[in-house]
């Protein structure tokens, strides 16, 4: 098969299309034939060297893909998968190529009304998105939920979902034409981060009960100042660095809570948790077109340096999609 490969790390550049050995199906695993990847930050970070995949995992990027089941390997009889079934996946590296070994619990079905290849927009943000929200966040119907980054591919995901859940959506963006889109999904307040505070204008607005934090260090402080009494603060990246002095007093004072996941090097048991949940409380809301894909533009994957090159301008609004 082919595959992108990270000759080095550094640029766009050393992503190259290479002809490498075919992948095998495992124990619990299924073999896809992928028609399309996704590109998300932590591609970047990969590509660039500061963030390797856990062991075990593909070297090639790509942590979700889309496709039609090629083989089922051992132990995964009974599972209810066939060969030839439309699937989506929630990988932890191998996505950037034309076939790719699933464990079994991290395959989802093409929703109803979804194409094959924007189903491959979203298993990696309805996942992080839905345990963020849900199993570590707790967000309930009529509470505020600040959601940074509201034109990516898991703010656009999150301001539906969030809407669904009955939530009021305030979300940062860099741009006018990227908060009109985030209106447009459903945000009902919306903040330029280049010039206005955030943290002030969620203070007028009464403060946010849950934040969505892809920043980390450099938003910490201003996390904390936008946070409502009970409020709680999920970062799920660290785009401005990992280090920050904290307010204990502030958040004594109004008994505020941190959490900080990832998803990637999670045990399988786990993921096939998460992923089961999306099946049963989000795939519904796809299908009842309550949330839908959100996907900036597709590039054949052989290109896929042009896509990395959208994705580290932040031109984007939503996913950017690999098709073979």
């Amino acid at each position: 098969m082919h595959a992108i490969r990270i000759t080095e790390p550094g640029g766009p550049e050393v992503l190259a299309w290479s002809e490498v050995p075919d992948p095998v199906a495992g124990e619990g695993e299924v073999l896809v034939d992928v028609a399309a990847g996704a590109v998300n930050r932590a591609d970047v970070a990969q590509r660039q060297g500061t963030y390797p995949p856990p062991p075990g995992a593909s070297e090639y990027p790509g942590l979700e893909c889309s496709g039609t089941v090629a083989a089922l390997g051992p132990g995964t009889e009974g599972s209810g998968w066939s060969v030839g079934d439309p699937v989506c996946a929630l990988l932890s590296g191998g996505g950037y190529a034309e076939k790719v070994a699933v464990p079994v619990g991290q395959l989802l079905p093409v929703p109803e009304g979804v194409s094959l290849v924007e189903a491959a927009a979203l298993p990696e943000v309805a996942a992080t998105v839905w345990s963020n929200l849900v199993m570590v966040g707790e967000l309930r119907a009529g509470e505020t939920v600040l959601v940074h980054g509201g034109g990516s591919g898991i703010g656009t995901f999150a301001i539906q979902f969030a809407r669904a859940l009955g939530a009021r959506v305030a979300v940062t963006a860099g741009s006018e034409e990227k908060l009109a889109a985030c209106r447009e999904l459903g945000a009902e307040i919306t903040v330029n981060y280049r010039t206005e505070d955030f943290a002030e204008r969620m203070r007028a607005e009464g403060g946010a009960d849950l934040i969505l934090d892809i920043m980390g260090g450099s938003y910490l402080d201003a996390n904390l100042r936008s946070l409502a009494t009970n409020g709680r603060l999920t970062m799920i990246a660290l785009m401005g660095g990992r280090r920050a002095e904290v307010d204990l007093g502030r958040m004594l004072a109004k008994r505020l809570s941190v959490h900080a996941t990832t998803l990637r090097s999670r045990p399988l048991d786990e993921k096939a948790a998460i992923v089961a949940g999306v099946l049963e409380q989000v795939w519904p809301l796809v299908q009842q077109g309550a949330i839908r894909p959100v996907v900036d533009r597709s590039v054949p994957m052989r290109n896929a340096a042009e896509a990395h090159r959208v994705m580290e301008s932040s031109a984007h609004t939503g996913k950017i999609l690999l098709t073979r």
